[in-house]
This record gives C-alpha cells, sequence and structure tokens, in this order.
C-alpha cells in the first residue's frame, strides 16, 4: 500500500484516494502521504462480512456500523484526509423500505460526528450488475436520501462508469444535482480500463465539468489494461507529468 502512495506521486498525482488502507498503520501513511506531498481525499468504510460490501443501510447491524464508521472516522482525521465513502451494503430487496430508514438514521448520527473533524460523507450510486442487490444504485435516490439526511457534510460520490449505465445523460445529470456532489471519478464504459476507450467522451465530459464550476478532484478509478503507468498517456494533458 505504501508502494503505491510512492507511486502515485511519482507518476504526478498531486492527491490520492484509498479505498481500504486499515492495514497499514496511520502514522505510517500519514509519513508517506506528507514526504510526498499529496493531498488524501477519501477511504471507504469496511465492507462487512463476505460480499456484504458495507454496513450502513444493513438492519439489526446498527452497532457494527457504528464501529466500522467510527474506524473509518479515526483513521481518515489521522492521516489528513476530507472524506469517508460509506458503503450502504446488499439489502435483499423485501428490506429496501427498513434499510431506508436505518440508512438515512445512521449517516445522520454519522455526519454529526464527522462534522465536528470537518469530514464529509460520501454515498456512492453502484450499478446493479457490478453489485447485485447493493441498496443504492440511482442517482436520484442517492440526492433523495441526501435530502432526508439533512446534513451539509453527506455528498454524492458521482462515478461517471456507474452514473452512465444506470441513466447515462451524464452532463445534464451531473448539473443538475451538482450541488449535492463531493466527488466524481471516472472510468471506460463498459470496460472499467482507461478513461480513453469505450461509449463515453471525456474529453468533453472534463470540459463540461470545468465550465459548470466544478473545483474538486476526479478520482481515476479504474482498472488498468496492463501495468498502471503504460496506460498514463490519457491523462497526460491533463497536467499530471510523470516525475523524473
Amino acid at each position: 500500500m505504501l508502494d503505491r502512495v510512492n507511486a502515485a506521486a511519482a507518476a504526478g498525482f498531486r492527491a490520492i484516494e484509498l479505498q481500504f488502507p486499515y492495514e497499514v498503520p496511520a502514522s505510517q501513511m500519514k509519513a508517506a502521504i506528507d514526504a510526498n506531498r499529496l493531498t488524501v481525499l477519501g477511504i471507504n468504510t469496511l465492507q462487512g462480512e463476505g460480499d456484504e460490501f458495507g454496513l450502513a443501510a444493513l438492519p439489526g447491524r446498527e452497532r457494527e456500523w457504528e464501529t466500522v464508521f467510527g474506524k473509518a472516522l479515526d483513521y481518515i482525521s489521522a492521516i489528513g484526509g476530507s472524506a469517508v465513502h460509506c458503503l450502504a451494503g446488499k439489502v435483499d430487496p423485501s428490506q429496501r423500505p427498513a434499510a431506508e430508514r436505518v440508512f438515512v438514521s445512521n449517516l445522520a448520527r454519522a455526519a454529526d460526528v464527522a462534522a465536528e473533524k470537518k469530514i464529509t460523507l460520501l454515498i456512492e450510486p453502484i450499478n446493479p450488475g457490478d453489485r447485485p442487490n447493493y441498496f443504492l444504485n440511482h442517482l436520484e435516490h442517492a440526492a433523495d436520501i441526501v435530502g432526508k439526511v439533512g446534513k451539509s457534510n453527506v455528498k454524492i460520490q458521482f462515478d461517471f462508469y456507474h452514473m452512465q449505465i444506470v441513466g447515462g445523460d451524464l452532463i445534464r445529470r451531473f448539473a443538475r444535482f451538482q450541488p449535492l456532489i463531493g466527488h466524481l471519478q471516472c472510468s471506460a464504459v463498459p470496460s472499467r480500463h482507461e478513461p480513453d476507450e469505450g461509449e463515453v467522451n471525456f474529453r468533453a465530459v472534463f470540459e463540461a465539468v470545468d465550465r459548470l464550476g466544478y473545483t474538486g478532484w476526479i478520482g481515476a478509478e479504474y482498472r488498468p489494461r496492463a501495468r498502471t503507468e503504460e496506460g498514463l498517456g490519457w491523462v497526460r494533458p491533463y497536467g499530471v507529468v510523470a516525475k523524473n
């Protein structure tokens, strides 16, 4: 994990996000981040058991959620980050009404604690093809959840990959929900490789994002076709230049 931090800096990236960094002590992670002069963005809450992929919306698991969220909040605070992606988890269709109530309640309580440390909570719609039964699939549902939680530090993680698969119309939907969006991510559709192939014109998408006044980061969350360094040609026009 620490080698990845060094490699990201060497490749010219100025910020990183981490999924599950917990096996590395926060003090070591912070030292690597500082040594490379990186901005650290967010991390994920732990996934739970098996392939649950989160706990935030699971009825009856509220105490476990509080534990994993507390661990995430402590870690992100210790490394100087700014956000926690709260994984909702997989929910049987029959439990969805109860899950929504649990999700809203869990996020509201967590947001109050996170606000004291100036941390943003992110929720991300994930397409059901990649994550069957994941609680949150649609951007519009995520926006409704944010409204029900009613906390200014709860935002949407808008991944263009998932948004294209579930709904498309990327630029207009981004513009509509921009006030609720806290972070962007990208990858090619449908391959999830570097965003220089597939059905989305990311040059046009990035130009639109700039034109609409978005000033945050865009995470390159994709699966490289080969070695990561070999596929970074796409990002050079955007000012990411490898260090000599």
